[in-house]
């Protein structure tokens, strides 16, 4: 079942969903429509192999910073992340998609699920247009579909990710100590 605005105020009103900070805009007819953050990282181009069994340095595949505004290039791949900081509770999921407007201009992301129990910011990847799009921080940008699972989960997420904030680089990273959070 999706929930509609009134389960998702219903669930943020006895502490079972969190969503920090919680500006009245966010929360739509089907889901939350989430705002962008200020960090990003872009892949890199480059003829080194990533190997993950190592690794290596983040730096040779990615360049993390902030920004009051971010460029997006044609056919480029950027993570990016919400602003708002999320926990779900065990018996609901969410699908992230690109709001039909960032659509519209040909932005693209990933099929992406957020876990029943996912706690922290999302990281998305955006993969750019046929044009350079500017994307500015605060902007809504994706739409979260809250969906109820037909029973809890039996183990909520606590994966590598939990409690994350920024943009966080892929867990191969951090398991050898070499990892990068654009915070």
């Amino acid at each position: 079942m999706i929930l509609s605005d009134r389960d998702i105020l219903a669930l943020i009103r006895i502490g079972d969903l969190v969503v920090d900070p919680l500006e009245r805009e966010v929360i739509r007819e089907n889901g939350l429509d989430l705002r962008l953050g200020r960090f990003y990282c872009r892949f890199k181009r480059t003829s080194r192999v990533f190997d993950p069994r190592s690794p290596g340095d983040p730096g040779e595949f990615y360049e993390c910073g902030e920004s009051g505004s971010i460029v997006v290039g044609p056919g480029e791949h950027i993570l990016l992340h919400t602003i708002e900081y999320l926990r779900l509770p065990s018996y609901i999921a969410g699908l992230v998609n690109l709001r039909s407007t960032w659509a519209r201009l040909g932005l693209y992301i990933p099929a992406t699920v957020v876990d029943a129990g996912f706690e922290g910011q999302l990281t998305i990847e955006v993969v750019g247009s046929s044009f350079p799009v500017k994307l500015y921080p605060g902007d809504r940008f994706l739409h979260l579909i809250l969906v109820k699972l037909g029973t809890p989960a039996m183990k909520p997420y606590e994966g590598e990710y939990s409690g994350q904030k920024g943009v966080r680089l892929p867990k191969f990273f951090r398991l050898q100590g070499a990892g990068r959070t654009a915070t």
